[in-house]
């Protein structure tokens, strides 16, 4: 982790051709401990052989299959309100109970265990000014989180957060937290055609937070013997239950939350939490795991996230499984790409939304034309129909639909909303729609 946090300082200080060449030996050296790591996980799995993940490049001969008559071999979904026993859950207080069977499974199976001996988060506001975001006043609050590291102090872990509020509030304000990216020094973001997401959200009369997942755990294989996940394990391999890199981003977010309890300008019964791509996937475990978050946008999260993961299009488990992305699971996870197929999996990814319930969530997804096809808006799509009965079951809505709707189409009547917009590989065009979303539950 402090490697990756020394490449990035260098980045900023280094000319353009210098850095692409410096980048690709360092991607050479995390992809070649990736995949060592990578078989040491097979090796404790007893898999020799996996089954290879199709290509998302649409021209490749192995391209993954787009074809939507072919996308739905299997027969069966996992029903969320059936016992382990057979029984039927037909009350929310089953439901309490059928739960902890759900997660069980998404633990052992799937997102990995949280260990039981997680070491305690102290916050530290190091910086704090009065900005302007757009036209907006606002009160910036820059944070770390320093991990006790006292049982292994060989590896440091500190937690970067980012808190804006509105300067003239009355009071302690709705917060979204989104799952942050660090860019290279010389990136230049595009510009919105209108104001920001954070610039909505101040006019609101909201406030933002910006959680930088790798600055406590890192996002390559490399980097499970450091950072949080190393600290616990005394930088030991993992075991085959242990979490990922996805619970170990949701665990951070928690922290977030536990400090925003404490923050007189949160009102922390209306926290959010947003993110886009892998950290779409890591904002549906957080809702899913941690019951504090009001309200999620997870956006084009695809396979890992909020797509069914039995259907054939776009992503699948075997891309998931190999080297370059097996960090986000637990090493179980490897084994459906192996002797196993995604129709053993004891769970999909309808359940995860399901354990959502009845909080609010909005499934954004971009245009297959703009985006592409690799993320399977309509497998998100289903994961949110499929979750509708749980939905039910506690008095709130679902989607309001069951076909795949035309792009553009707004769903926001229930408690699961969706909507693919005619953009790409962002969810920019949906955030004024979840916006409005949120009013419903943010200005009661």
């Amino acid at each position: 982790m402090r490697k990756f946090i020394y490449f990035l300082m260098l980045c900023c200080f280094i000319a353009p051709q210098a850095f692409a060449q410096i980048s690709q030996q360092w991607r050479d050296s995390i992809n070649k401990l990736n995949t060592e790591d990578h078989q040491a996980m097979k090796k404790l799995l007893g898999i020799t052989e996996l089954r290879p993940g199709p290509s998302g490049n649409p021209d490749a001969p192995n391209a993954a299959n787009t074809d939507e008559s072919k996308a739905s071999p299997y027969t069966s979904l996992p029903d969320p309100l059936i016992f382990k026993n057979g029984k039927k859950v037909t009350t929310p207080e089953q439901w309490e109970k059928r739960k902890p069977e759900i997660f069980e499974d998404f633990d052992r199976e799937v997102y990995g265990r949280v260990p039981a001996n997680t070491p305690a988060v102290t916050w530290e506001v190091v910086g704090e000014k009065d900005t302007v975001i757009g036209d907006q006043p606002a009160r910036e609050k820059f944070l770390l989180g320093h991990v006790d590291n006292s049982a292994y102090p060989a590896i440091k872990v500190d937690i970067q957060l980012t808190l804006v509020t509105p300067a003239d509030a009355a009071g302690p304000v709705p917060v979204i937290m989104e799952f942050g990216f660090i860019f290279p020094a010389h990136w230049k973001m595009p510009k919105p055609d209108g104001p920001t997401w954070q610039q909505q959200l101040l006019e609101k009369g909201w406030g933002y937070a910006i959680l930088i997942p790798t600055s406590y755990q890192a996002d390559f294989g490399a980097g499970l013997k450091e950072g949080i996940i190393g600290l616990v394990n005394k930088g030991e391999p993992r075991k085959a239950d242990d979490w990922g890199t996805l619970r170990a981003w949701a665990w951070g977010a928690s922290r977030a939350l536990d400090y925003f309890e404490t923050d007189k300008n949160v009102d922390e019964k209306r926290v959010g939490i947003e993110g886009l791509s892998r950290y779409g996937k890591a904002a549906i475990v957080t809702m899913a795991y941690d019951p504090r978050f009001a309200i999620g946008l997870i956006g084009s999260s695809g396979a890992g996230g909020a797509k069914i993961l039995r259907r054939v299009f776009g992503e699948q488990v075997e891309n998931l499984a190999a080297s370059g992305e097996y960090h986000w699971f637990a090493p179980n996870f490897i084994k459906y790409a192996g002797p196993l197929t995604p129709n053993d999996l004891p769970v999909d990814a309808h359940e995860l939304v399901a354990l959502c319930a009845p909080r609010p969530v909005f499934i954004s997804a971009g245009s297959p034309a703009v985006e592409g096809n690799w993320i399977d808006a309509k497998g998100m799509f289903l994961a949110g129909v499929h979750a509708g009965p749980v939905y039910k079951l506690l008095g709130k809505r679902g989607l309001g639909a069951t076909e795949f709707p035309p792009q553009e189409t707004t769903l926001i009547k229930g408690d699961i909303a969706f909507r693919q917009h005619e953009g790409g590989h962002t969810v920019g065009p949906n955030w004024p729609v979840f916006i409005k979303f949120a009013e419903r539950y943010f200005e009661k």
